[in-house]
């Protein structure tokens, strides 16, 4: 259904998306999902993954994003302008440009990606997703 070779990402785990939002296509609201979501359109609300999930998200270079991103695994290569927690693994693409904190227990980075905020290492393991709420706010205050 969608065309890996040229999303420009790696594949995780063997996980693709079984969710697109295209390009043509803008959503104002929150997403809570679990499984994959590709964002190749724009979303004015935050993207949380169900808690317990194996979730992935992938940000494509045309993605939009003005929310909070609360899921395991997430890939980069849009914009996004709010905070993204990532519990297991964040892969930021070369066009990746984020204004917000990032909290990430695992970091990629590629020459040309942007984030215009604070970088959080979780240090606890596998934290869940609606914890990384209060562990942003706990940084934030220390």
């Amino acid at each position: 259904m969608f065309n890996k070779k040229n999303s420009g990402f790696k594949e995780l785990n063997n996980t693709v998306p079984d969710t697109l939002i295209a390009s043509n296509v803008s959503v104002k609201g929150d997403i809570h999902f679990s499984g994959g979501i590709q964002i190749d359109g724009t979303l004015e609300g935050d993207i949380i993954a169900e808690e317990g999930s194996s979730a992935r998200l992938w940000v494509t270079e045309k993605g939009k994003i003005k929310g909070n991103i609360k899921v395991p695994s997430v890939t980069i290569n849009g914009s996004v302008v709010g905070d993204v927690y990532a519990s297991e693994h964040l892969e930021l693409a070369a066009h990746a440009h984020i204004d917000g904190n990032v909290f990430y227990k695992v970091i990629e980075m590629a020459q040309g990606a942007e984030v215009n905020g604070e970088l959080h290492k979780l240090e606890q393991p596998k934290a869940s997703v609606t914890s990384l709420e209060e562990v942003g706010k706990e940084n934030q205050a220390g």
